[in-house]
């Protein structure tokens, strides 16, 4: 069982910045894909970033956003930078651990809301 834990989320003027993290459990985190994903209202939930060994990126945030982990805390963060109004979305943390090409656990997610 791995429990994810997302924080950072808030209130943002577009053009701003937030850092999301997660916090995971588990003594392999190391081994497993990282992902962000986000849900905005009325919308599917979407892919953002994922890492493992690097980073890949949604094309709608690549260049604004960056994914990063540290093995040692096991911990994933996503740094947003040139926020959008369209960025608005609840920030969901995942965790892949290889079994069948899926996330298998989820955080509760965070939200971020970036004003005009």
């Amino acid at each position: 069982q791995v429990q994810l834990v997302e924080s950072g989320g808030g209130l943002v003027q577009a053009g701003g910045s937030l850092r999301l993290s997660c916090a995971a459990s588990g003594r392999t985190f190391s081994r497993y894909i990282m992902g962000w994903f986000r849900q905005a209202p009325g919308k599917e939930r979407e892919f953002v970033a994922a890492i493992r060994w690097s980073g890949d990126y949604a094309d709608s945030v690549k260049g604004r956003f960056t994914i990063s982990r540290d093995n040692a805390k096991n911990m994933v963060y996503l740094q947003m930078n040139s926020l959008k109004p369209e960025d608005t979305a609840v920030y969901y943390c995942a965790a892949d651990l290889g079994r069948d090409g899926s996330y298998d656990y989820w955080g509760q997610g965070t939200q971020v809301t970036v004003s005009s």
